[in-house]
């Protein structure tokens, strides 16, 4: 099967975010409106995920993201992979958030 993917810049401003990386990895930096769910919790939080629009998967570089879009499309879902995954959006000055209380990065 192959996963759709786009690149940071070609994410809508509006989209279903879901970031599958680690806690860690998370807490050091995100993107503001993403929606947590690591890619160890997905088969259990599966349905926490909307079936009814698309849903842009992103990682630390894109190899677990693109793991977790292929498996929301073998179930019916409408995922992409975001390419470059975090470190990408980081390099494209997209926008960013930390739970640290320091300036956001890519862990």
């Amino acid at each position: 099967m192959t996963v759709p993917e786009v690149e940071v810049r070609d994410v809508p401003d509006d989209a279903y975010l879901l970031d599958v990386r680690e806690e860690y990895e998370w807490v050091a930096g995100h993107a503001p409106e993403a929606v947590h769910i690591p890619m160890t919790q997905i088969q259990a939080r599966v349905d926490e995920v909307p079936s009814g629009r698309p849903v842009y998967v992103v990682c630390r570089v894109g190899g677990r993201s693109m793991q977790v879009a292929a498996w929301l499309n073998r179930l019916g879902r409408e995922a992409v992979n975001v390419g470059g995954g975090m470190q990408a959006w980081e390099l494209d000055k997209r926008p960013m958030v930390s739970e640290t209380g320091r300036p956001p990065m890519v862990a």
